[in-house]
């Protein structure tokens, strides 16, 4: 797939990351696969795939676009990736979590 996804293959995609980053308050964090295994056998279908981890370069892929527009950060090894990391670089699993707003999740402990 190019690095380019079309809107189509992001449509159901963004839905449930945006869904599921919503349910999360900084700094909780999600598993990108939780994104791909939320998609319906219908919602693949539309994509043009048959199971969640086919789909798992598209999230990671939306995932690096919206770190890019500050929306997100992405983690590994428990800590924030800076912006000089590609989506290339990485190798591994990851986290994300919102991007903080002033103040949010200053309580951690």
């Amino acid at each position: 797939m190019s690095s380019t996804v079309s809107a189509q293959r992001v449509s159901p995609i963004a839905t449930h990351l945006t869904r599921l980053l919503q349910t999360r308050t900084c700094p909780k964090t999600l598993c990108p696969s939780e994104v791909a295994r939320s998609l319906s056998s219908s919602e693949l279908q539309s994509l043009g795939m048959n199971e969640w981890r086919e789909v798992m370069p598209s999230v990671r892929e939306l995932v690096w676009e919206m770190r890019a527009r500050g929306e997100v950060e992405v983690l590994q090894k428990g800590e924030v990736l800076g912006n000089d990391v590609t989506l290339q670089d990485v190798k591994g699993p990851i986290r994300v979590r919102r991007a903080r707003e002033d103040g949010e999740g200053d309580d951690q402990g």
